[in-house]
């Protein structure tokens, strides 16, 4: 059908393009966008989706519909907007790998803006990529799934798809769709686990932006489970100290072998929880069956970890004590961040299962709370003295009164006699 647009000015006006004769008040910028708005027969059918551009970083860029569309925006005809050579009209997931790396595929280009241009490397690399370059499953997510088609914005930005508190959202729009999960055999309950997990916490109650989200663990183009050998070192980009002495422990040797899960196989992955030290012992049984040597070494851990714990109350407790009593409690508090560091030490040690250096360390927090203790107690011996010292204070000013009081009696029996 030959369907010819007419009353352009009229449908332009009505679909929010501006009139030719503001182009006079408006700057450089503002006037191109004006012309293609004026201009581009795009705008006439699709002015959702041009407005829906404008909201991104792309159209600060100078890149135009044509650009990723192709087709003619000059023409005013469907026929001779949508006849051109390079006409793709709306692309399929394999064409919007291509039409994206066009540009973020090459150096030069990215260079400009400080963005890298390996994406394309990173997604052949991914479970994602592998489904869709290599099996042609386009089931699988494309660039647009995760960032959207026109309204792109920065990973800055609180509204984009790839913001911090918004990605796990993002993977959930496929990984919690059990229709679609169920053709991988995957499990679909991985955001609500994470949500309610440390980092889940972490990020969406306590706004610590440094926990990880799905992409600091799988990565983002390059999205991948890590392999069971690699789970350490996955979990050790952040948590370091852990990483070390786990390394050096006999767990550190049967996870590089891929014998054990790495952290994985205490914490769990989706679901990470903190063990607290009362839980240490349980956890091995997991694992070791109890009356085991490894049980027992679970056992020794648990205590000394749960001692430290204890130390490290009390510290704090005498503190408050300190407080209570009037002193100075600097020094104590400074004291106190010692005990912590060396009770942090303990958290991280325990996974070497070095019982000698933990016993070191619990040494150190029980001495530091001992001391703080004994400066509170001494602040309390001294409350006492001080408050013995008000008795005789206390009693003058009683005694003071009460001579007061029948001395302004008899004053006023005195008048009342000579009243009389």
């Amino acid at each position: 059908m030959n369907f010819k647009l007419t009353l352009i000015p009229g449908l332009l006006l009505m679909a929010g393009a501006n009139p030719r004769w503001v182009t006079a008040q408006t700057t450089d910028a503002q006037q191109r966008e004006l012309e293609i708005e004026r201009d581009y027969s795009c705008v006439v059918c699709h002015i959702d989706k041009r407005r829906a551009f404008r909201l991104g970083v792309h159209s600060d860029r100078g890149i135009h519909c044509e650009d990723c569309h192709g087709g003619d925006p000059r023409g005013f005809e469907v026929e001779s907007a949508h006849r051109a050579v390079d006409y793709i009209g709306s692309p399929d997931k394999l064409q919007t790998v291509e039409l994206c790396t066009d540009c973020h595929a090459d150096p030069d280009q990215m260079r400009q803006y400080g963005l890298p241009a390996g994406e394309l490397a990173e997604y052949r690399t991914s479970r994602h990529g592998m489904l869709l370059l290599d099996r042609g499953d386009l089931n699988a997510p494309t660039c647009t799934d995760c960032h959207d088609a026109h309204t792109i914005l920065r990973p800055t930005d609180a509204r984009s798809n790839v913001y911090p508190t918004n990605i796990a959202g993002t993977c959930a729009t496929c990984h919690e769709d059990e229709s679609l999960m169920a053709g991988y055999g995957l499990p679909t309950d991985q955001f609500d686990t994470y949500r309610s997990s440390a980092h889940g916490v972490a990020l969406y109650e306590k706004h610590n932006f440094a926990a990880p989200t799905c992409v600091g663990c799988h990565g983002s183009h390059s999205a991948l489970p890590p392999a069971v050998a690699q789970i350490a070192n996955v979990c050790g980009q952040c948590h370091v100290r852990v990483r070390e002495a786990f390394d050096v422990g006999p767990h550190g040797t049967a996870a590089r072998a891929a014998k054990l899960s790495g952290c994985t196989a205490c914490h769990s992955n989706h679901g990470t929880e903190v063990i607290p030290p009362d839980r240490i012992a349980e956890t091995c049984t997991e694992c070791h069956e109890a009356g085991s040597e490894a049980a027992g070494i679970g056992i020794e851990i648990e205590e000394k970890a749960t001692r430290a714990a204890e130390e490290l109350r009390s510290a704090a407790e005498a503190i408050d004590e300190l407080v209570s009593a009037g002193r100075d409690v600097s020094d104590a508090r400074l004291r106190y961040q010692s005990a912590l560091t060396a009770f942090m030490q303990v958290s991280q040690t325990q996974h070497s299962l070095d019982l000698t250096a933990l016993d070191d360390l619990r040494r150190e927090v029980a001495s530091i709370s001992l001391d703080i203790r004994s400066s509170a107690e001494v602040a309390a011996e001294h409350r006492w003295e001080h408050r013995l010292i008000l008795v005789p204070v206390w009693f003058l000013a009683l005694s003071a009164g009460v001579l007061a009081w029948f001395k302004l009696r008899g004053s006023e029996r005195s008048a009342t006699a000579e009243g009389q």
